[in-house]
C-alpha cells in the first residue's frame, strides 16, 4: 500500500521520536512533532493502519508505537531529512586525518577511534588489500640445516620467513631454486601455484628433498594472508550504555562478534554501493546483527580497492548524522590514501543504499 503524505509525517515522526528518547510515541506526541491539525483520534486511527503494514509496532496494549525494520527502511529511503555536517564537526574531522601516524594499520585504528568519538557507536575500520604477487624471490643460505625465505611483493612489501630443515641441504641447491622461483613463480596467484609447477621445479633443480615444497608453501601462505582485509574495531563498550543493550547476553553475543576479524572482514565481500550503505536488523546476514543497524562508508584504499568505515548500533540511530559523518570521513581517507576527491558537501548529495531500494537523496 502506497501511504498518504499524511502517513508518512506521522511515521517520521515516530521514527524521530523514537531515535530522540527509545520510548514509544503516542498521539499526542505525534501531534506536536508533526503539526498537523487532526484530531488525536485520527492520528491513533493511522498509527493503526501503519501497524497494519507492518512499518509500526506496538510494544504493549497500553504502549505507542515504536518503527519496525521496514519503517526504518521507509524512512531511510524516502522520509530522512538532510544532514550537513557543522563547520566545527568538518574541522575536526580534516585535522584528525591530517594528523593521522604514517602507516596504515594505525591510521584505520586512529579513525575507529575518531568514528567512535564522532557517533558514540563502535566502529568498524576495513581496509582491503590489493590482491598481491611475488615480484622477487630469494633464498639466503645459512647453514646446512637453515635458509632464509624473501620475498618481494607488489606494493613492495617485504616478506621474510627463516626455515629449519630436518635434514641437510646445500648453498648451491638454493641459489638453483631461487632462480627457478623467479623464472617461473613470479606474477603468479596463490591457485596458479599448482602441484603440477612444484613437481616440475623439483625435477628441474634436482631436489628430492622437499626444499621445494617449503618455499612454494611460503608463497602460497604470504599471497593468501596478503588478500585479507585488515579490520579493526573500537569502541565496543559503548554498547553497554545503550538502552537497547542493557541485556548483558545480548551485549556479550554482538561484542564477540565484533572481535573477530573475520566476521569484520566478510563485510568487504558485499557488493559496491556507492558512498553510503545502511542494513538494518534482519536485513545483516550474520545473526548476531539481525537485532542492530550497520551503517558503512566507501573509500578509496588506492591500488584500485575500496575500504569500508562504518559504525554497529541499534536499530534506533540517527541515520542521517551518522552516514554524514562516516562519509565525510571517507572522503578525506579517498584523498589520503586513494586518488583524491572531496567529501562531501552535505548528506543530501550522498546515495543511501540498502534493502531492496536505492535513492538519491
Amino acid at each position: 500500500m502506497e501511504l498518504t503524505g499524511r502517513q508518512k509525517k506521522i511515521l517520521r515522526a515516530v521514527v524521530e521520536g523514537y531515535i530522540d528518547t527509545a520510548e514509544p510515541i503516542g498521539s499526542h506526541t505525534v501531534l506536536a512533532r508533526t503539526g498537523l491539525t487532526c484530531s488525536s483520534a485520527t492520528i491513533r486511527n493511522e498509527l493503526v493502519a501503519l501497524d497494519k503494514e507492518g512499518y509500526l509496532e506496538q510494544p504493549h496494549t497500553s504502549a505507542g508505537r515504536v518503527p519496525t525494520a521496514k519503517g526504518y527502511r521507509l524512512y531511510v529511503n524516502e522520509l530522512m531529512r538532510e544532514r550537513e555536517l557543522s563547520q566545527s564537526e568538518a574541522e575536526e574531522i580534516n585535522r584528525k586525518l591530517q594528523n593521522t601516524p604514517a602507516g596504515k594499520d594505525k591510521l584505520m585504528a586512529d579513525v575507529g577511534k575518531m568514528a567512535t568519538e564522532l557517533t558514540s557507536y563502535p566502529a568498524l575500520t576495513i581496509s582491503a588489500a590489493a590482491s598481491a604477487t611475488v615480484k622477487r624471490v630469494d633464498l639466503i643460505y645459512i647453514d646446512p640445516n637453515s635458509f632464509i625465505i624473501v620475498l618481494l611483493l607488489t606494493g613492495d612489501t617485504v616478506k621474510n620467513k627463516l626455515v629449519h630443515l630436518p635434514f641437510s641441504s646445500t648453498e648451491t641447491l638454493l641459489k638453483r631454486l631461487s632462480a627457478v622461483f623467479n623464472a617461473n613463480f613470479t606474477g603468479l596467484s596463490e591457485e596458479q601455484i599448482t602441484p603440477e609447477l612444484i613437481t616440475s621445479t623439483e625435477r628441474a633443480v634436482g631436489d628430492t628433498m622437499g626444499v621445494t615444497s617449503v618455499v612454494a608453501g611460503f608463497l602460497i601462505e604470504t599471497l593468501m594472508t596478503s588478500r585479507d582485509a585488515g579490520a579493526n574495531v573500537s569502541g565496543e563498550a559503548n554498547l553497554l550504555k545503550l538502552p537497547e543493550f542493557q541485556d548483558p547476553d545480548k551485549a556479550h553475543r554482538l561484542i564477540n562478534y565484533l572481535s573477530d576479524s573475520q566476521n569484520l572482514s566478510a563485510l568487504t565481500a558485499a557488493p559496491d554501493f556507492g558512498d553510503v550503505k545502511v542494513l538494518i536488523g534482519p536485513e545483516n546476514a550474520a545473526l548476531e546483527l539481525r537485532d542492530s543497524s550497520v551503517v558503512l562508508a566507501s573509500y578509496d584504499a588506492g591500488d584500485g580497492m575500496r575500504g569500508l568505515i562504518g559504525v554497529v548500533g541499534p536499530t534506533r540511530m540517527d541515520y542521517s548524522a551518522v552516514a554524514a559523518k562516516l562519509a565525510y570521513i571517507a572522503g578525506g581517507l579517498s584523498r589520503l590514501l586513494g586518488a583524491g576527491g572531496s567529501p562531501p558537501a552535505g548528506f543530501g548529495k550522498l546515495m543511501i543504499k540498502g534493502g531492496d531500494s536505492d535513492v538519491q537523496k
